[in-house]
């Protein structure tokens, strides 16, 4: 009887303690005692995950007996570890207190992917400008974000007009027809709306870009061969958030803009508002402006509404209206006549809609649904030519989320809609168009282990006018330590035909026939990349250095060419043959103390190949280097110097520019609620007016050179920011 007593006993505290190795806990904010809904516990050195649900609440089961460690982590607040020993002898839920983080651990989350992971845990290669950064670079152009975008490795931003100042965006050398610009997963900027998107975007509403180069189809559709960039939208937060900027350049510029966000209990909204006004100026003296005269009005209001903790809903309206135009500088002056008569003028309307419900099933499920309608007219006017129009394109799409222990799945269908019409200004044929894209996509994350994630994705697209496409991708990170990690990625991609290309753009669509959809197939890519990572401090970590070392290789096969024809009319035809763009990028960062500095080189040979024969790729910088010194103390100034150096770069006429330097400095004083900035752009007043004139023919009748150098020179601009 003693026996069966012990042995008895034996069971009972066995089975006790294996009931009780099981955890519950409640994570809150230690500062407000809000809980945190989505925060992650993770017991190190197993697989074992969870995420806390709407009521803060984490459940862990089957955990080994002993001691185990446990991580607690959400984005924005420090990480905390605690040691707990298992069996544990409390049954209620620990609470868990965490506190918010400092600026520089704060985790940068990515939506481009779609995902819901942090920079460092993503196979697919991500750059991110965040919120800092870009409050840097509004500094020097707070108009719109071509700076941003021009000064980062591997991106190049082309101006199409000598005179207007319309640039387009290229990654690695390739076209921009072949580069995706969304907002917050709206594609708003492509077609006859990207002609002039990249002048007509300010940052100061934007908490981060992302920028994903190589193919990126299988994401978002056609499109994204060379890559993409996702601009990310502020959010409401408790605390109000009221900003205003005034800026003024020694052009006779102004930028006027402001910035509001609040949250409250089950409402919340931001609304940015700006007035940027240009004025001509013609730094060379050639009779043309560099910087045309424009105005443009812009309101972006949005609401969210909080149903519940799991469910949000928010609305959002663009309004950018512009009147921009350049030419002969008497005649903009109201001076004009038989002598002084040429002009380019644009006028434009953009007009969209965003509408997104997000709902949060549990822990691990979330369901979204989004659409934007979005209206945009343009017109194009010379001396005795006009092009204008109007594009119509909605956008809508569902997609479900699955985040398990091991990974995370997202599936999903969108049909995007695109519809172009042209006015009848004269008796050329028009250019009108009808697309219907309709989408399929599903994309895991797979955490293999520890060091190991694998992210594979699949779409389907059906296209009314080319047909299907099947867009595989996969890509890999491997950690292989603390400071080494290396990433493996690639992809299929496409791009139905269109008129709307910079070398169109470049000559205002004057005799550029439409497309021959019959004797047209779409342009197909692929692309891969390898890059390595390794980051490491030294002396007592006084010095931080990282270096991340890319390779780059992307084909497109059969792309259309914008061909003259004997009649002077010009055709996209298609010859066969491909495009393709081989190369290296090289991002280098020290810091030490109160100084950063950033080197980036880029390595971008792109090369057209027909038959046998291959030539260069026009306006392309084969090597580019990237210099920023900055020294900052944190709240009190930031001052920072740049170089950039361009190498030579083929032309369409078969002439080469030269290579150049372009260098700025910049400084801002900043107090609690009010800074004061001035920068000092071009200061060696490098311009291509000084190589050689940028026009051929009479200034009454311009035929104007590609524009692969600044034109507007040495510019100042200064101004403040105020924050309430």
């Amino acid at each position: 009887m003693k026996k069966i007593s012990v042995v008895l006993a034996m069971l009972f505290f066995t089975v006790a303690a294996y009931a009780q190795n099981s955890y519950k806990a409640i994570i809150k904010d230690a500062k407000t005692n809000q809980v945190l809904a989505g925060a992650t516990l993770k017991i190190l050195g197993t697989d074992k995950i969870s995420v806390s649900d709407s009521t803060g609440l984490f459940t862990l089961k089957n955990i080994s007996a002993g001691k185990q460690l446990l991580q607690f982590s959400y984005a924005g607040f420090e990480h905390r570890t605690d040691t707990v020993n298992f069996p544990l002898i409390q049954t209620t839920p620990a609470v868990i207190l965490l506190e918010t983080a400092k600026k520089e651990l704060e985790e940068v989350f990515i939506s481009a992917t779609r995902g819901t992971r942090t920079i460092s845990n993503i196979p697919t290669r991500v750059e991110v400008i965040t919120g800092e950064e870009l409050d840097e670079k509004g500094n020097m152009k707070p108009g719109d974000i071509r700076m941003m975008l021009a000064e980062s490795t591997g991106i190049q931003t082309q101006q199409t007009s000598a005179i207007s100042g319309n640039s387009s965006i290229r990654i690695q050398g390739l076209d921009g027809k072949y580069t995706q610009v969304i907002r917050d997963g709206f594609p708003l900027y492509s077609g006859f709306s990207g002609g002039l998107g990249l002048l007509q975007i300010a940052p100061l509403d934007l908490q981060q870009v992302e920028v994903i180069k190589g193919s990126s189809s299988t994401l978002y559709g056609g499109g994204a061969i060379a890559g993409l960039v996702n601009l990310v939208s502020k959010k409401p937060a408790a605390e109000r958030q009221l900003n205003f900027l005034v800026n003024g350049t020694s052009a006779l510029g102004l930028d006027l803009s402001s910035f509001y966000a609040e949250k409250f209990k089950k409402i919340g909204t931001t609304i940015y508002a700006a007035y940027n006004k240009g004025t001509a100026y013609d730094p060379a003296g050639t009779g043309l402006t560099a910087i045309p005269k424009f105005n443009r009005f812009t309101l972006n209001p949005k609401i969210f509404i909080y149903f519940s903790d799991a469910t949000t809903l928010s609305a959002g309206l663009n309004l950018t209206i512009e009147k921009r135009i350049g030419g002969d500088l008497e005649y903009i002056k109201g001076n004009g006549d038989a002598s002084h008569s040429y002009f380019e003028e644009n006028k434009t309307g953009r007009y969209s809609t965003q509408v997104e419900l997000d709902h949060q099933f549990n822990a691990k499920e979330k369901i979204i649904f989004r659409n934007s309608i979005s209206y945009y007219n343009r017109s194009i006017r010379l001396p005795d030519y006009l092009f204008s129009g109007a594009q119509l394109s909605t956008y809508s799409e569902v997609n479900y989320t699955y985040k398990g222990d091991k990974g995370e799945l997202v599936s999903g269908i969108n049909v995007l809609t695109d519809s172009f019409n042209e006015n009848k200004d004269s008796n050329f044929p028009l250019r009108s168009y009808d697309y219907t894209t309709i989408g399929a996509f599903v994309q895991h994350t797979w955490n293999a282990s520890e060091k190991i994630k694998i992210e594979s994705g699949l779409r389907g697209d059906y296209q009314n006018d080319y047909g299907f496409f099947f867009l595989p991708k996969i890509s890999a990170l491997l950690k292989i330590n603390d400071h080494f990690s290396t990433r493996l990625g690639g992809g299929l991609g496409y791009k139905a035909p269109g008129i709307f290309t910079e070398d169109a753009e470049r000559i205002q669509f004057r005799n550029v026939l439409p497309i021959d959809v019959k004797n047209t197939t779409a342009e197909r890519s692929y692309g891969v990349n390898y890059d390595i990572n390794y980051h490491t401090t030294l002396f007592d970590d006084k010095l931080g250095f990282s270096i991340n070392q890319m390779f780059f290789y992307t084909r497109i096969n059969n792309p259309i060419l914008l061909t003259p024809l004997a009649n002077g009319d010009l055709a996209y035809v298609q010859p066969k043959g491909n495009l393709d763009t081989r190369g290296i990028e090289t991002n280098l960062k020290l810091t030490y103390e109160d100084f950063k500095l950033f080197i980036g080189y880029t390595l971008a040979d792109v090369n057209q190949h027909m038959g046998a024969g291959s030539l260069s790729y026009p306006l392309v910088s084969k090597h580019r280097l990237n210099n920023v010194l900055m020294y900052e103390i944190e709240d009190q100034w930031k001052i920072g110097a740049e170089a950039y150096y361009y190498s030579k770069q083929r032309l369409n006429d078969g002439t080469t520019g030269r290579s150049y330097w372009t260098a700025g400095l910049m400084a801002e004083k900043l107090w609690k609620r009010f800074s004061v900035f001035v920068n000092f752009e071009n200061l060696t007043d490098v311009r291509q007016t000084r190589f050689g004139p940028i026009y051929s023919g009479s200034i009454t009748n311009p035929v104007f050179k590609d524009i692969y150098a600044p034109i507007d020179g040495f510019v100042v601009n200064g101004g403040f920011k105020v924050k309430f």
